[in-house]
């Protein structure tokens, strides 16, 4: 009996480490759109089809670029799916990601993206976006998002967010939220 107890003991110990593993494992995915390591984390949530995430992702662009340079902050751009589109140019956006995880990539992609968004008279398939990307030298590649939009939709539900932009800053285990670009744009200008 006593031997029962230690091997099932055991064998629980194994699968909550592993439980952990994969915990840490999917934090850490590298599909996932994370730029930088620094102490502050700033998590951007926007929508492709929105006019004022529109008008602030460009002017937080440079803020953003010059906090990463610093090693200031770890940002992770939310794709937030307000607009029935905004999926598709979600998975567009990471199957690009794919193929050059870097913070400036990602930037270019997001404003070609918010370009195609911008034409409100035509609605974009899948076709017009590859012909795009083609078109920019952006490579990409296909494979299945649904981990990236789990955790998405987990952000979105952990930090609240019910209108975009919006941007929550986790500073020294406190975590604050800001909304509209002009409230996000001096929250940027603050961190150090």
């Amino acid at each position: 009996m006593k031997s029962t107890f230690n091997s099932g003991l055991v064998a629980m110990i194994i699968t909550l480490l592993l439980v952990a593993e994969i915990g840490l494992a999917s934090k850490q995915n590298p599909l996932f759109p994370s730029f930088g390591t620094g102490p502050v984390e700033v998590r951007i949530y926007t929508d492709y089809f929105c006019p004022p995430c529109q008008a602030m992702e460009p002017a937080a662009e440079p803020l953003l670029k010059d906090l990463l340079k610093k090693n200031a902050i770890r940002l992770i751009i939310v794709d937030t799916p307000f607009n029935q589109q905004t999926p598709l140019f979600a998975k567009y956006f990471l199957y690009a990601h794919h193929e050059n995880k870097t913070a400036d990539h990602a930037f270019r992609v997001r404003n070609i993206l918010l370009e195609l968004s911008a034409n409100r008279q035509v609605t974009t398939s899948q076709e017009r976006i590859e012909d795009v990307f083609k078109e920019r030298g952006i490579p990409f590649t296909v494979y299945d998002v649904k981990p990236v939009f789990d955790r998405f939709n987990a952000m979105i539900r952990e930090d609240k967010i019910n209108a975009t932009p919006s941007c929550v800053i986790i500073k020294g285990g406190q975590r604050k939220t800001f909304v509209g670009g002009v409230s996000i744009l001096n929250a940027l200008k603050a961190l150090p």
